[in-house]
């Protein structure tokens, strides 16, 4: 038995974004072939064909941005079998013409027949995530925490990293974890291969971990990798609507529903403090601080480091 951690990221580009998210779901191994069977097979339902192959990247900013909620309300619900011909139409306009939002010629109810689809089919998504029992995990740094300088792995892949280690490590049997990442470039992949290297094997944590994290990661281009796409997406709604806990900067209010939804698939476990008292631990972790404690590779300073919360709560 192996659980896969899927990662992709949101805000990092330091755009209008509230918050950075490195976000991952977690699926069992057995499941990821049905589970992306039934992602594919839900773009044929509420499309009218397949999309993730180019016309419309399954990612958060292109199927959940505030202009596809101003769309969609722009008429009263439209059934379902009307709605996906409707939304087809509207996607072959768009690739006719170089688009993917129905451009030249596309009418007022075709444009809007997409834009509920896409509603509709990401929460659709949330419900298989759900029922195939794949956990959220999630490092939110404030977009304005201090950064760290050096070399060594970010405080928010340590956080991710130790709340994905306590979800394999209360897996009964001895389930490895294999962590894949949406495709960097070629010297950034470089650099956190060495990063995460240097983490698992000179840290005591870090070796601790390995036992059950494989150090080296896989990288994939999310076009291609439908679990990446969900990771995207989760990591979107967990930027701009996901608030729990410290979470604080203001939510897209359209976003609510979805992210009640992700909230649903984190992960929580009890483990011991510092103080000696059990803690509950959550797998969204908050950071607004991304210094280390000092100016070197701290070797045990990534579970109580600043400015994260366990809880979440």
């Amino acid at each position: 038995m192996s659980f896969l951690l899927f990662l992709d990221e949101s805000g990092h580009d330091l755009g209008e974004s509230p918050y950075e998210v490195l976000a991952g779901i977690s699926v069992e191994d057995r499941d990821l072939w049905n589970l992306v069977c039934q992602v594919q097979d839900a773009e044929t339902r509420f499309f009218g064909r397949r999309v993730s192959g180019g016309l419309l990247e399954l990612k958060g900013k292109k199927l959940l941005k505030t202009k596809t909620f101003k769309l969609a309300a722009q008429e009263a619900a439209i059934e379902e079998e009307e709605r996906t011909a409707l939304a087809r139409q509207c996607l072959e306009k768009g690739e006719a013409n170089r688009g993917i939002e129905g451009g030249g010629g596309a009418t007022r109810r075709e444009m809007t027949a997409l834009a509920q689809a896409k509603l509709v089919f990401v929460e659709h998504l949330l419900e298989l995530c759900a029922q195939y029992q794949v956990s959220a995990f999630a490092a939110i740094v404030d977009r304005d925490a201090p950064r760290q300088q050096g070399d060594f792995l970010r405080k928010d892949y340590a956080y991710l990293f130790e709340r994905y280690f306590y979800f394999l490590e209360d897996r009964p049997g001895e389930g490895q974890g294999l962590v894949v990442f949406d495709e960097l470039e070629k010297t950034q992949c470089h650099l956190l291969i060495d990063q995460m290297a240097k983490y698992f094997r000179e840290t005591n944590r870090g070796r601790m971990r390995a036992s059950r994290v494989i150090p080296e990661p896989f990288f994939v281009h999310s076009h291609l990798t439908t679990a990446i796409q969900l990771a995207d997406l989760i990591a979107y709604i967990v930027a701009w609507g996901v608030r729990v806990g410290p979470i604080r900067r203001p939510a897209r209010e359209e976003l609510a529903g979805l992210a009640g939804m992700v909230a649903q698939l984190r992960y929580s476990t009890i483990r011991e403090g510092d103080d000696g008292q059990p803690h509950r631990i959550w797998s969204f972790a908050m950071i607004d601080d991304l210094r280390p404690r000092e100016e070197k590779l701290d070797l045990n300073g990534d579970s109580q480091g600043n400015g994260s919360t366990k809880g979440g709560e």
